[in-house]
């Protein structure tokens, strides 16, 4: 029997930054950080329902994560909400955070209301929703 979605795991080429943008910028809460032996990091943040596991192996290649197109299959974005995306997505250019598109109505209007995109320190798009 399905319970609920547990996380979602990802690479990242430096945890520290990658820890600054989603616990400090955007608000979820570190639950445990762990350094293996061969100096590969894993943290697992609270994301309000779900976990998000961040890893940095220690022989990361450091690249910007690709962009999957529109026309493509595969992981697009994640999506966090807050209460006002306008004022988040303003709080986050200010911060240095690097804007890909700036706050609008949402086009599936019958579950949010407002969205933007911004990219975290590797380019892994995020999406700011409003409900």
């Amino acid at each position: 029997m399905y319970k609920h979605f547990e996380h979602v795991g990802m690479g990242v080429s430096d945890l520290d930054q990658s820890l600054r943008f989603y616990v400090d910028l955007l608000g979820l809460t570190l639950i445990v950080r762990k350094t293996a032996a061969n100096g590969s990091q894993t943290a697992f943040l609270d994301a309000g329902g779900a976990q998000l596991e961040i890893m940095c192996p220690a022989d990361i290649v450091k690249a910007p994560a690709q962009r999957v197109a529109k026309n493509e299959v595969g992981l697009r974005h994640l999506t966090f909400t807050f209460d006002n995306v306008d004022e988040t997505y303003a709080r986050l250019l200010a911060q240095g955070v690097i804007g890909i598109e700036a706050p609008r109505d949402a086009i599936n209007r019958d579950i949010l209301h407002r969205v933007a995109f911004v990219q975290d320190p590797d380019g892994i798009v995020v999406e700011l929703a409003q409900r």
